[in-house]
């Protein structure tokens, strides 16, 4: 399943699928006539689209592929490879092309080999019998998190795969950049409060703002990821704000 807002980058990657020889739909916010793999979900966040493209899944599919639209795959082999060794829930490495996001997936990357403490939902791998127990998806804005949180939960594994990645571009200025932080910070709070993963997992989490604080160093970068989580947070704990999510 390709996810897609509106109709930016789905030719390329309808092309992209088609030579990969899988078969593919794309769930995208804007009706789009002349390629049959598209199906119109009227927009309202990634989760409401994984939840109505899980319905077109035919019933005796193996595994079910997630990928963003903006996005370019690399290797797709490997991540297939854990999914045919039994690992229940799988996520690609991201590697953005420029922007700030660069530097933080340095660190984000080998942190998430040793802990994978979020996911990484431009490209993830999950066993249908799998997804059918983590199905429905309730609001929430990382809904990729979610899948391992709640994976986690129910004891099925889960895999950060630095041999598959995606290329891609999320944010080129700082200040779109403490948006994109606060948004993915709202997302993970929401997502633990769906599902209970592993204590280490939860620990991470109850230090974020002393962790937060620790990236300040990292310069204009740092300092933008920093404010991005502690606004996250703020949005997060406001009551008005939680009841619009």
């Amino acid at each position: 399943m390709v996810f897609a807002r509106d109709e930016t980058h789905v030719q390329e990657k309808v092309d992209e699928i088609r030579n990969l020889g899988f078969p593919f739909i794309v769930v995208c916010g804007k009706s789009i006539t002349g390629i049959p793999e598209v199906v119109f979900r009227h927009p309202a966040g990634k989760w409401d689209a994984i939840n109505f493209g899980y319905g077109l899944i035919p019933s005796d599919t193996g595994v079910v592929v997630l990928n963003d639209v903006d996005t370019h795959i690399h290797n797709l082999g490997g991540i297939l490879s854990l999914a045919s060794e039994g690992i229940s829930v799988t996520y690609g490495e991201v590697k953005p092309v420029e922007g700030p996001q660069v530097r933080f997936y340095r660190i984000a990357n080998p942190l998430n080999k040793v802990l994978s403490i979020f996911a990484m939902g431009e490209l993830m791998v999950i066993e249908k019998h799998t997804m059918d127990k983590l199905m429905p998806i309730p609001p929430c804005m990382a809904e990729d998190s979610y899948f391992v949180f709640k994976a986690s939960e129910l004891g099925y594994s889960t895999r950060f795969c630095g041999d598959s990645f995606v290329t891609t571009t999320r944010t080129k200025y700082m200040k779109d950049e403490v948006a994109y932080k606060a948004r993915t910070t709202i997302g993970i709070l929401q997502a633990l409060e769906y599902a209970r993963p592993r204590p280490t997992v939860r620990v991470f989490y109850w230090l974020l703002p002393i962790l937060a604080m620790m990236l300040f160093p990292f310069g204009d970068e740092g300092r933008a990821w920093s404010r991005g989580i502690f606004r996250g947070i703020a949005e997060y704990l406001s009551s008005v704000n939680r009841t619009s999510f």
